[in-house]
């Protein structure tokens, strides 16, 4: 009982210490304050970051040169049987790191756009599936009624198409109207975000569910304001927590999704590349070759790792409530309260 007692005072002690740290900062200084002390998130956003400024600056972008000595497209001759001439002792780049296939195009440059293209699929994919799925699930959530029936049945017919093999079906044929380059991936992001926003719509709609009942609602009501200004100025800005987390996470499956498309042979096409045609040109060579493998792949994961650690990041921060839970000190005192009970019933048993 008394290390209950005393689990329960530091539990009200931490809880006041995290109100006397948060009185008086606005609700986003207090979301940036928790977020920052998750490690994990930080380290992602910065390693983000990272890849975005090395995909758009290395090889440039559009019009825009980059420092990079080779293009994608450069078929310059093959050194050293196309492997790798970046070295760790000592530290060396040489002029193709990530080493060159067949035809001796340098596989740095073609990574770094197959990341461009992936970035510019997921910019799209977050976009398009974060105003359809917000103004789906919020407009079904707060009317309810006839108009909420249409949407959600809509939603789930969208809902039950497998996105892959309607994307696939959807961007073979856009793909015919559409010149080879940023194009196809423009096309090809909004197809993907147009069949995404299920997800999301029901997530908001169960939180619009929720919130419409509380009585900043009902104030708002009485106090005269439109459904559209309690919609969008008193219930989004409340939800932004849910939208906000779910939305990384969708941003993270719309890369996996543009590249299952491309290594299938209908995302980006030939002379454009993608990670996911990268690795689909290159699967044969995995033995004999395995960089030519292994250099997208890594990109890819660090693309996805790092979204995925920054949505659990804001997840914490914008839910304070979730506790990471502690085996060791779970264990230590289900073992101490199980001493104090054998204790004490030793204590009562007669001599």
């Amino acid at each position: 009982m008394s290390e209950q007692t005393n689990d329960t005072k530091a539990a009200d002690q931490e809880a006041g210490a995290q109100a006397a740290e948060t009185r008086g900062l606005s609700q986003g200084q207090i979301v940036r304050k928790r977020f920052m002390h998750n490690t994990a998130a930080v380290v992602s956003v910065f390693v983000f970051l990272g890849v975005v400024l090395l995909a758009f600056t290395s090889i440039g972008f559009g019009p825009v040169p980059g420092w990079w000595q080779w293009d994608f497209r450069e078929q310059p001759p093959v050194q050293s049987g196309g492997a790798p001439t970046m070295g760790l002792f000592p530290p060396t780049i040489g002029d193709h790191p990530f080493g060159q296939d067949n035809l001796g195009r340098d596989l740095f440059a073609m990574t770094m756009r197959g990341t461009q293209m992936s970035l510019i699929v997921m910019f799209f994919v977050g976009i398009i599936t974060g105003v359809i799925g917000v103004v789906v699930g919020a407009t079904a959530g707060y009317f309810r009624g006839w108009v909420e029936g249409v949407l959600m049945r809509l939603t789930d017919v969208i809902i039950i198409i497998p996105l892959l093999v309607l994307a696939a079906v959807l961007g073979r044929m856009a793909m015919t109207f559409v010149d080879p380059g940023v194009g196809q991936v423009i096309v090809l992001g909004i197809l993907i975000g147009l069949f995404a926003w299920t997800a999301l719509a029901r997530l908001v709609r169960a939180e619009i569910l929720s919130l419409r009942e509380r009585e900043f609602v009902d104030a708002a009501r009485l106090a005269g304001a439109s459904d559209r200004r309690i919609v969008f100025k008193h219930i989004l800005p409340n939800s932004v927590g849910v939208i906000t987390v779910n939305l990384t996470l969708l941003l993270a499956a719309a890369v996996l999704t543009e590249t299952a498309l491309s290594y299938l042979g209908f995302g980006v096409q030939a002379p454009d590349w993608s990670l996911g045609k990268l690795i689909s040109d290159n699967q044969q060579a995995f033995v004999t070759r395995p960089w030519l493998f292994w250099w997208p792949g890594i990109f890819i994961i660090l693309i996805c790792l790092s979204i995925n650690f920054v949505g659990d990041g804001l997840r914490d921060a914008f839910d304070p409530r979730q506790k990471k839970f502690k085996a060791k000190k779970a264990t230590e005192s289900e073992e101490h309260m199980l001493d104090e009970t054998d204790r004490v019933g030793g204590q009562g048993k007669p001599a």
